[in-house]
């Protein structure tokens, strides 16, 4: 469609320019003057349209856009050829006339062949994107610079010379007219707006079609590097023109692989370092690694149950639900600091030593703050991880521990933990009890809603029931009652 626009706008400049610029042509009738130039456009647009063909299916994508430039050009220039010859041999047309015809075809050309490019360069640009692919920029290219200073120079060049072959026509016609200096004046500005008229459309749409496409360069790049910025780092730049910007995308697609690989090696690490340091609390206690594995997830499964309740709204991002996973771990990380003889006591706590033990809430909540604080900057894993370890044994009703803290007071995270470590408590093996059956497990917890637990958990845990089920047979240990 854009070259169909393209052809019909220049057999119309191209016949006004003829008679604009050369006496000879001048002399001719509308139709000798409009049946070479037409018949001679119309087979440039067959052959280009087939070339086109060509160009898209043989020619590697990063070259698509020079090739169309080039042979688009290559064909205005040969049309222009072409006429020249023509006039010569049918009307005898002086070679003069002739270069004027080739001037005026190639001066176009260029213009539409750096807007037809540049609309490749777009369409490229949307296959890429749309199937996920990039082209690999050569690392020589013509760069942006360079590219503006030849299209300034040609511009200027093309509009000097053709204004010059316009006033040395109508110097020679003024020679020979009886016509008054002021209608001469007219019509020699007249033609002179005529030319303005037909150049700068194209140079100013030339400017556009290049700031459209650069445009979608920075929009792409911009958005990729807010997405980085803000920790989002599965978006690509697409590739898809052969220079520096090109260049630029694919380094940044090399920048943000990089730091995905990076931030999931740290990911690793942290998620090795949290199981170790869980692991370290449990192996002091009665409970093992197991417990660990199944409570994180319950939790799991309680969040993915509420995470469309009105409530619950958190829940909703995935990035909340994840972080509850990876730090439900670190729920009984203050046990580390609770003397031995208390912690591995084989059996019933004193009240005295049950106060002691009370405070592994607080103890784990005081190490993670002041991790947080190490850290400098606000830490969703390490906040949550604080709120599970310091109020996971908090009660709905306000009679939990440590603070007291009653209802929807008590942070969402140790709410979904507070249920998932008592259900696996329940299903365990203690020194002062045997491991319950899930029936019972379940009957101790529905008995506990709106008094120990969150209703809405609860109802959560009743709804995913089938789910804790699975999970305590996939992760069963010798303590636990295998449902």
């Amino acid at each position: 469609m854009r070259s169909t626009i393209h052809y019909s706008l220049a057999a119309i400049a191209l016949t006004i320019y003829g008679g604009q610029v050369c006496p000879f042509l001048e002399t001719l009738t509308l139709a000798q003057l409009l049946g070479p130039i037409l018949t001679m456009l119309a087979l440039q647009y067959l052959v280009h349209r087939g070339w086109q063909r060509h160009i898209e299916r043989r020619v590697p994508l990063k070259y698509q856009a020079q090739r169309v430039f080039q042979s688009e050009l290559a064909l205005f220039f040969t049309s222009g050829a072409i006429l020249m010859l023509f006039n010569r041999i049918v009307f005898d047309f002086p070679l003069e006339s002739g270069l004027k015809v080739v001037l005026g075809l190639s001066v176009l050309g260029y213009f539409i062949a750096i807007d037809l490019a540049l609309e490749r360069e777009r369409d490229i640009a949307a296959t890429l994107q749309a199937q996920g692919l990039h082209i690999e920029p050569d690392s020589e290219f013509m760069p942006l610079t360079r590219k503006v200073a030849w299209f300034a120079s040609i511009s200027v060049v093309a509009i000097l010379s053709i204004v010059f072959l316009v006033i040395n026509k109508d110097l020679d016609w003024l020679v020979d007219s009886r016509l008054t200096l002021g209608d001469a004046r007219r019509a020699i500005l007249g033609e002179l707006a005529f030319v303005m008229a037909v150049m700068l459309p194209y140079i100013i749409n030339t400017i556009v079609a290049y700031a459209r496409n650069l445009r979608l360069f920075l929009d792409a790049e911009n958005g990729v590097l807010h997405a980085a910025s803000t920790g989002r780092l599965d978006g690509q730049v697409p590739v898809s023109s052969n220079d520096e910007f090109g260049l630029m995308a694919d380094r940044t697609n090399a920048m943000v692989r990089s730091l995905r690989g990076l931030t999931e090696e740290l990911r690793k690490t942290r998620d090795v370092t949290i199981h170790s340091l869980a692991i370290l609390a449990e192996t002091r206690d009665y409970e093992t690694g197991a417990h660990i594995l199944r409570t994180q997830r319950y939790v799991q499964a309680l969040a993915e149950q509420l995470r469309d309740h009105p409530h619950f709204t958190p829940l909703r991002d995935p990035a909340v639900a994840e972080l509850l996973f990876k730090s439900a771990p670190l729920h009984d990380i203050g046990k580390i600091g609770i003397p031995d003889h208390i912690l591995l006591k084989p059996g019933r706590h004193t009240p005295e030593e049950f106060e002691i033990m009370k405070t592994h809430t607080t103890l784990g909540a005081d190490a993670l703050r002041r991790a947080e604080a190490e850290l400098g900057e606000d830490s969703s894993f390490l906040r949550h991880a604080r709120e599970i370890a310091e109020g996971h044994h908090e009660r709905w009703d306000g009679s939990g521990y440590p603070h007291g803290l009653a209802g929807t007071a008590i942070p969402l995270s140790a709410r979904l933990m507070a249920l998932a470590d008592v259900y696996d408590a329940l299903i365990s093996k203690r020194v002062y009890k045997p491991a319950f059956p899930h029936e019972q497990a379940r009957t101790i917890i529905v008995e506990g809603r709106a008094a120990h637990f969150d209703p809405d958990v609860v109802d959560a845990f009743l709804a995913s029931e089938q789910r804790f089920i699975a999970i305590a047979r996939e992760f069963a240990d010798e303590y636990t009652h295998c449902p």
